[in-house]
């Protein structure tokens, strides 16, 4: 139905329903906790005044607009003077506070009256409210786990149930996993208006019956029975959105603050059915010629209206929960000072609660509430659920009596069985009918919660006469299906609601609360937002690549730069290849951006704030002029600087290249945290599949040189077409167009790297590196490419056709003729060689040493990173861990930095062993003890020293987000001047190349490798493993932030306000570590 068609369905405006509802609001009243007790005329006692003609006229004037527009015009009085006339659609701060403080000046006083008034507006006019019924018949829920030391999150375990998985899918393993059963074969019903307690002891079910409520239950476990929304079944509805389900975990974006959080979520949320009411209810207040109260009049107007990004009922939640005082403050999280962990609950249960959902299920709200505030929430919870006749299931581990006394109903759960429900009142009569008191100073609610328990259950026993035995749930509810209450509830699930009385507003059939034009612009606004919160990431990154881009430009420097041969020609690749990497790992700050936003995406995705595209897009879109700057400003320095192509056209060609690289990446990265959804599966898998499109990227290894096994990993890296379009750019210029033997020296040098030297080839890579990027930023899941296959065969194919070449046998024939033998001696030949065939295998000699060296210096440049980047989000957990055992005085700072390093030591020395074994073999390196325990040393000592300057950065800085940021910064730095120093088994090599030049003459030519000086080299890796180590351990000890400020702080402000000078007081130690720690933030 369309418009206000669905209410002028509904039965409200018949006479009898109208009775109905007023002698239903009238027991409503009667049993609040307010004085509200009157005639609906004392409901506006105290905010009528007299009209005076120009009020009138004003209200006259808006009656006479036409309904759309007259549901955007109110008139709103101030605290003196005449009332004004408003756009709602432009209602700013100061009004909206102006408003609240007249209708809700104190929450927990004027939120019943403020309800009444609301309430009362839409009785006068017989418009029925819509109303839901939940109900749950023989609902059981079963899950298979693992149990004890299976169920760890271990490195074993990990393949072990990846095996378990696969075998049992095919029948070949039985599920090995325990069976358990969560709920067994429940029923109840939740009445609409009443405000019912779901209490049970930990582990008895009650978040799964709240999610299956709900809807949302994970999908690794089995459900049956049946749940209904007056009648309906999940499917035929949208649940998501016709339940608000409050999670007890805290998860929002740190850098929003409270108000921005909440305003968010009502935007997405919608209103609802809250407009087409509104437009009903006017257009019967017109026809009966009644006048609205002015206030409530501006705020179901404004209520009703979508998609403002600062909603009225917004300020309103934040009143109730009592969340104004710090509503402009952030949320916070481990790196953002922010709300406290009670606020931070309450901003939980505002976010889903500031919606239009007319089914409430709340679990655990009161965890890390005091017992005041717990009141005052459920308190303002039961006044809605009461007066507009909402629907509300909320559980809470042991409320205070006063706020149990606040429920009508009670569940009981127990080891997965309902073991009580029905009123309040009649709870404790059913246990004393089992035998069982709650004493009279003893908590009901704690009462209920221990009479189920084996432990507890005994020293609530009153028959002294029988012998007490302990009563299981199952026996509670069995003899809760024959006490009166139970055989209601039987009698009430037993009769099938009618479907023909449910209000056609009731339950939502959209997906979405808004648009899919609003559901983007609302994501496009948040994103905008998050980016200027998080500024410092990008200024710095910016600062970051302009000092890299300085540097560089001394290196390459122009004067320094010539074009003779392939060799300077080389020179010139190598400087391009050092932009594209520049510019391309300059985006890895999204890895850790991306995966600290993915808990609340998974949140409001499932809760359909929003569907999956709305969210990636503005991730993507907004960060493009980012892009376009970062690259600028590394062409701009480096392009003319380094001596590139003069020519214009081509500096454009190459700064579009470098744009397109860098949104390339940033979805790449993005990609990656989105699919290892944690920063250590994100960086070890992460970095193994940046090595291969590194490799294979056509700079580190030539093309001709790749295995055709692996050829697929060639065509298919972005390296590669960001490297050919680059070099083809510049080589095909003019500065790079002489004669080279049969063709110029810019396509001799393309066609020496592997390269395509055509011109169309730019093209072709700058379409590949958009097809990249949209398939990375629209990618949803995690990839699951398998090249398994394409590997066996391969291998098969290359086995098959050297065993064809072995099998071939000489077979006897008869010849035509007799044969005869020839002798010669000392017979020499010799021809003149052309000079380009012999260029040719020269290049080819000395790329083939080329690519053995660049192989190993990638291969050890990206596996010390992922060392230097799993490592951090480690050391940066136990670092908390070890704040607080430090406190407790159980062991000092040195004795635990130093285990830490030790403890890495066996692991990476395994790590370079089987990498140095297979890759030594492999290449062909020479076998000699000598030369394999030095590559074995230096492999072992750099991938050592990298994962020590990963704790190091962490030891150094607040946080595992920081320390990345920082690291980063020094990867770039180092990999300019790596100089290869790896790859010294070549170094005395005294074999001859093709030009005639030594292989150890042609590294201490080209790269600068001098054999001699490989004991200081060894030195220098000894020294950068004990120095990084050092500085951990050193920063362990003296710089613990976050916590440990905190704590000398308290400690502190503890001295000052005992005045003690004995157990209070610093050591010079401490002393000295907290200057320290002041000065490295300030």
């Amino acid at each position: 139905m369309d418009g206000s068609d669905i209410y002028r369905a509904s039965s409200g405006i018949r006479l009898g329903s109208l009775r109905a509802n007023s002698g239903r609001l009238g027991s409503l009243r009667a049993s609040s906790t307010s004085g509200w007790r009157n005639s609906a005329m004392d409901v506006f006692s105290k905010s009528s005044r007299e009209e005076n003609d120009e009020e009138a006229l004003k209200w006259a004037a808006l009656e006479k607009l036409p309904t759309f527009d007259r549901l955007k015009k109110g008139l709103l009085f101030g605290s003196t003077g005449p009332s004004n006339e408003i756009d709602i659609d432009n209602l700013g701060i100061a009004e909206r506070k102006r408003l609240l403080d007249r209708l809700v000046n104190a929450a927990d006083e004027d939120n019943e009256k403020f309800l009444l008034r609301l309430r009362n507006r839409i009785d006068r006019v017989g418009i029925e409210l819509p109303t839901i019924e939940v109900k749950f018949e023989h609902l059981t829920v079963e899950a298979d786990i693992n149990t004890g030391s299976r169920a760890l999150p271990s490195f074993i375990n990990f393949f072990l149930d990846f095996a378990e998985v696969f075998l049992s899918f095919f029948r070949v393993l039985p599920n090995m996993k325990k069976h358990i059963m969560i709920l067994d074969d429940v029923s109840g019903i939740i009445k609409p208006g009443k405000m019912t307690l779901l209490l049970g002891p930990p582990s008895s079910g009650k978040t799964t019956l709240l999610l299956s409520l709900a809807g949302a239950l994970a999908k690794e476990l089995k459900m049956s029975g049946k749940v209904t929304y007056n009648g309906h079944e999940l499917h035929e509805f949208v649940p998501e959105r016709t339940s608000a389900y409050i999670s007890q975990n805290d998860v929002h974006i740190g850098e929003m603050t409270v108000r921005e959080t909440l305003a968010f979520s009502a935007r997405c949320q919608g209103v609802g059915s809250r407009y087409e009411m509104l437009a009903e209810l006017s257009r019967r207040e017109k026809n009966a010629n009644i006048k609205p109260d002015p206030d409530i009049d501006i705020y179901m107007k404004a209520a009703a209206t979508e998609g403002q990004e600062a909603n009225v009922v917004t300020d309103y939640t934040l009143k109730i929960l009592g969340l104004d005082v710090c509503a402009d403050t952030l949320v916070g999280d481990r790196m953002i000072r922010g709300i406290s962990g009670g606020q931070k609950k309450r901003v939980t249960t505002g976010e889903m609660i500031v919606g239009p959902s007319k089914v409430l299920l709340m679990d655990e709200i009161s965890t890390g509430l005091d017992s005041s505030t717990t009141f005052q929430i459920v308190n303002s919870l039961k006044q809605y659920v009461h007066i507009l006749e909402g629907t509300a299931i909320i559980s809470l581990l042991q409320p205070a009596p006063e706020t149990y006394d606040l429920f009508d109903d009670i569940i009981l759960l127990s080891d997965g069985k309902i073991v009580y429900q029905g009123p309040r009142e009649n709870v404790l009569e059913f246990f004393e009918s089992m035998g069982f008191k709650c004493p009279e100073r003893k908590g009901v609610a704690d009462f209920l919660q221990e009479v189920t328990s084996k432990k507890d259950q005994r020293q609530y026993w009153t028959r002294r006469d029988d012998a007490y035995r302990f009563v299981t749930a199952k026996e509670f509810a069995e003899a809760y299906e024959s006490f009166h209450i139970g055989s209601r509830r039987k009698v009430e699930l037993a009769t099938p609601f009618d479907k023909s009385k449910s209000h056609p507003a009731a339950l939502t059939n959209n997906k979405y609360g808004l648009s899919k034009k609003e559901l983007l612009k609302a994501c496009i606004d948040r994103e905008i937002l998050l980016m200027k919160r998080n500024s410092f990431v990008y200024i710095f990154k910016i600062f970051q690549l302009t000092i890299m881009a300085l540097i560089t430009m001394t290196v390459f420097f122009r004067t320094e730069m010539h074009r003779h041969g392939i060799e300077d020609g080389g020179l010139y690749v190598g400087a391009l290849f050092f932009g594209v990497i520049m510019v391309m790992f300059n985006g890895m700050a999204e890895i850790s951006m991306t995966i600290a936003k993915l808990p609340v995406f998974y949140k409001q995705r499932d809760f359909l704030f929003y569907p999956t595209w709305a969210y990636a897009l503005p991730s993507w879109i907004v960060k493009i002029p980012v892009s376009f700057l970062e690259s600028a400003v590394w062409a701009v320095l480096t392009y003319y600087v380094i001596g590139f192509d003069p020519n214009f056209w081509r500096f454009l060609k190459h700064y579009l290249l470098l744009v397109v690289v860098n949104q390339m990446a940033a979805g790449l990265f993005r990609f990656m945290g989105a699919a290892g959804r944690n920063m250590i599966v994100a960086n070890t898998f992460g970095s193994f599949a940046l090595l291969i499109l590194f490799a294979l990227g056509g700079f580190v290894l030539s093309r001709v040189s790749v295995k055709k096994w692996w050829i697929w990993g060639y065509w298919s890296s972005p390296m590669m077409y960001a490297m050919n379009g680059i070099v083809v750019n510049e080589y095909l210029g003019h500065k790079f167009n002489k004669p080279f033997l049969d063709t110029t020296l810019g396509k001799a040098i393309v066609r020496s790297r592997g390269l395509f030297p055509e011109s169309y080839w730019y093209w072709i890579a700058i379409a590949a590196l958009i097809g990249y990027m949209l398939i990375f930023n629209f990618s949803l899941g995690k990839s699951q490419g398998n090249t398994l296959n394409e590997d066996h065969d391969a291998v098969t194919t290359e086995l098959s056709s050297s065993n064809d070449n072995n099998q071939t046998k000489k077979k006897g024939m008869v010849l035509p003729f007799e044969p005869h033998c020839i002798t010669f001696n000392d017979i020499k030949y010799s021809v003149d060689m052309p000079q380009m065939l012999t260029k040719r295998q020269e290049r080819k000699s000395v790329q083939n040493l080329s690519n053995a060296m660049g192989s190993l210096y990638t291969s050890v440049l990206f596996i010390g990173i992922n060392n230097a980047s799993s490592v951090q989000p480690v050391v940066d957990i136990e670092r908390t861990v070890f704040y607080r055992e430090r406190a407790a005085r159980m062991y000092s700072a040195l004795p635990y930095a130093f285990a830490q390093v030790l403890v890495e030591i066996p692991y990476v020395f395994f790590q370079a062993a089987a990498y140095g074994l297979i890759v030594y073999a492999m290449i062909g390196f020479d076998w000699t003890v000598e030369k394999f325990f030095w590559f074995l040393f230096f492999m072992f000592c750099c991938l050592l020293y990298m994962t020590f300057y990963g704790m190091m950065t962490v030891a150094i800085t607040p946080n595992a987000d920081i320390a990345a940021i920082i690291a980063a910064a020094f990867y770039g730095f180092w990999n300019l001047f790596s100089g290869f120093i790896i790859p010294r088994p070549f170094g005395d090599y005294e074999d001859v190349l093709s030009n005639g030049e030594t292989v150890k003459a042609y590294l201490r030519r080209y790269f600068g490798f001098k054999h001699d000086f490989i004991g200081a080299v060894a030195g220098v890796h000894v020294g950068l493993v004990i120095l990084f180590a050092v500085i951990f351990a050193y920063c362990i000890k003296i710089a613990p932030f976050l916590l440990s400020i905190h704590n000398k702080r308290k400690l502190l402000a503890k001295r000052d306000e005992n005045d003690s000078h004995e157990s209070n007081v610093l050591n010079l130690e401490d002393f000295l570590a907290q200057r320290v720690v002041v000065l490295i933030i300030n």
